[in-house]
């Protein structure tokens, strides 16, 4: 059965159809979840329409570690890794921990750094350089690491496919654990263990996890063992306290909010709130974060200082600094990944418009091709992922974006949408020997391709993916969970709709429509971001933002308008600024009312 338009809008400004997000079948389930666990009837809606059954609603809205932990052991060579691990504590080893240069990676490498200094342990870090290595380990960083005393490698997300440079490491004669979640074929690199709930003969059932995710379990394991051998510094060790990295790096890597996630994100936020990591304090002061750290704030004001090291500059800054316990050295950190995230934005910002260009010269006046590949000499390799998350966003379909060397060698990244398996098809253009290396997500991917590939690259993607992404595409829809006006968006109703957050992937924010609302005079502020007040004509005004939106339609039509009432979709959050709470609409979609005769 067809959903129902809601307020009518068969077609928005965006050319989106508006549904209820609730069906004939889910309807009765919100209901019922409503009456038994005695919620209000938005709540029922909110959680019904995620999937929410009527028995599991409790628990999700109350996520603990103790319901969610799984047994560490069910994991795949978990036993071997905290053996592992366990040893070079009780033998006092040198561990090399290396990282991704991303902030699952930091957070996963400040994570082990922080338990095995608990011990007493001597650990290095190392994040690759992401233009001169590229990601996961390889032979010169590997015999560095050795060369300096390393009798123990661990790889924290990554190392699943690093054949190479793992046998190098297995001639080198020195042991390695690998602790993961990308995914991965049958076949396995040369490793003590590799714990990666991805991997093919793991039957855990947490493929969900971030890195972050899988080191916190594996540090569960190692803990369990040191204690049973009555290890002295074992009982003080406070693994809970580390919450807040593993927080940090399950919502920046855009996994799953469901399960052991959610507790994961749940209870760091709480340790977040205590202040505890110096790094993490500054960082959030350099963010100049107001009110009480949630996942938005980890996302999108805390995640892009840490990943700017990683993209334009030094990409050990990021797992540095949250490894610190100095204020005054982490705040010196904090404002430089401030500065390079400036830097990163004002090339973002030239790089997309070229990219745009492209993409709309190959889509011209018809459809365009099913996937969009975009790709310049001389891009700045650490900005291309963010390309290809805009391209996908403004032209609704998965998208590349690649850097060309001199030497025609292109290093790219992929988003994807809903539906479309990127990281299998760009597998896949490996196996075919498209592609020279490359992997990933569902969502997201990476590779390398020689330019003399590029026709074969595009012609493989069309022919696996173009049937997936026509799916996805037909199902052009903005699913809204209830109408409300101005007036009724108040602090009580924003505690409402938190009570079933935190939100993020496969747990998406509540999508609401202010009907027939007036849009005040709008000005653009900030990077291109479109801001105004809106109001039902009945006195409260709230205040309303449109991002990334000043040359689209939305931005335009809010810039351009002076009379006249829109139906306006989006989702509300609070603003702290100046120490009092307030209401936020940050506008996703319009429509016309439509005028009934």
């Amino acid at each position: 059965m067809q959903p129902r338009h809601f307020l009518g809008v068969e077609k928005s400004l965006t050319g989106k159809a508006w549904v209820e997000s609730l069906d004939t079948k889910t309807q009765p389930i919100a209901t019922a979840i409503s009456q038994r666990h005695q919620l209000p009837e938005l709540l029922g809606r909110v959680l019904a329409a995620r999937g929410v059954d009527i028995d599991s609603a409790a628990q999700f809205l109350t996520p603990s570690l103790r319901d969610m932990m799984p047994d560490p052991k069910a994991l795949t060579d978990m036993e071997k890794a905290a053996e592992r691990l366990t040893k070079a504590i009780v033998d006092k080893q040198k561990v090399a921990i290396f990282g991704d240069y991303d902030v699952d990676g930091a957070t996963s490498s400040a994570l082990l750094f922080r338990f095995l200094q608990h011990f007493g342990i001597p650990a290095e870090i190392y994040i690759p350089d992401r233009i001169f290595e590229g990601y996961g380990p390889n032979g010169p960083a590997i015999d560095g690491l050795i060369d300096d005393g390393a009798e123990l490698i661990v790889t924290v997300d990554c190392g699943s496919t690093s054949f190479e440079a793992l046998e190098h490491a297995a001639r080198r004669e020195c042991d390695v654990v690998i602790l993961d979640h990308h995914q991965l074929g049958e076949q396995l690199p040369h490793a003590v263990a590799l714990v990666n709930p991805n991997r093919q003969d793991d039957l855990s059932g947490q493929g969900h996890l971030a890195a972050v995710g899988v080191v916190f379990l594996t540090l569960v394991a190692t803990l369990a063992v040191l204690k049973a051998a009555n290890h002295p510094h074992a009982k003080s060790c406070d693994l809970l306290a580390w919450l807040d990295l593993v927080a940090l790096g399950t919502v920046c890597d855009v996994v799953p909010l469901k399960g052991l996630n959610r507790a994961y994100i749940t209870k760091g936020l709480v340790a977040i709130r205590h202040g505890r990591n110096a790094g993490l304090n500054a960082l959030m002061k350099t963010a100049r974060l107001t009110g009480p750290a949630n996942a938005y704030h980890l996302g999108f004001l805390v995640g892009p200082r840490i990943n700017a090291g990683g993209r334009i500059g030094d990409a050990s800054l990021g797992a540095k600094l949250l490894t610190m316990d100095d204020p005054i050295a982490a705040e010196t950190i904090a404002v430089q990944l401030d500065d390079l995230n400036k830097q990163r934005q004002a090339i973002e910002t030239d790089m997309l418009a070229e990219a745009i260009a492209e993409a709309e010269r190959d889509i011209g006046d018809g459809p365009g091709p099913s996937v969009l590949i975009t790709g310049q000499d001389g891009w700045h390799p650490g900005i291309v992922g963010l390309l290809a998350a805009r391209l996908k966003e403004r032209f609704q379909r998965p998208a590349f974006a690649i850097s060309y060397n001199p030497n025609g060698i292109g290093t790219g990244s992929a988003r994807s949408v809903p539906g479309v398996d990127v990281g299998a098809a760009v597998r896949g253009a490996v196996d075919a020997g498209i592609l020279t290396k490359g992997g990933g997500h569902a969502m997201a991917a990476g590779l390398t391709i020689e330019r003399a590939q590029l026709g074969r690259f595009r012609e493989y993607l069309e022919e696996h993916l173009s049937r997936a992404v026509d799916a996805a595409r037909g199902q052009n829809q903005l699913r809204i969970d209830g109408a409300i006006t101005a007036n009724g968006a108040t602090i009580e109703f924003m505690d409402l709709v938190e009570r079933a957050g935190p939100y993020g992937a496969g747990h998406s924010q509540p999508v609401f429509a202010l009907p027939a609302h007036f849009i005040g005079p709008a000005k653009i502020v900030g990077s291109g971001h479109v801001r105004a007040s809106v109001s039902s004509g009945q006195g409260t005004r709230i205040n309303a933002i449109a991002f990334r939106a000043a040359d689209n339609p939305i931005g335009q039509t809010m810039l351009k308008n002076r009379e006249g009432t829109f139906h306006l979709a989006g989702t509300f959050s609070l603003d702290h600024w100046g120490g009092r709470p307030s209401v936020q609409f940050r506008i996703l979609d319009l429509a016309k009312p439509s005028i009934r005769r």
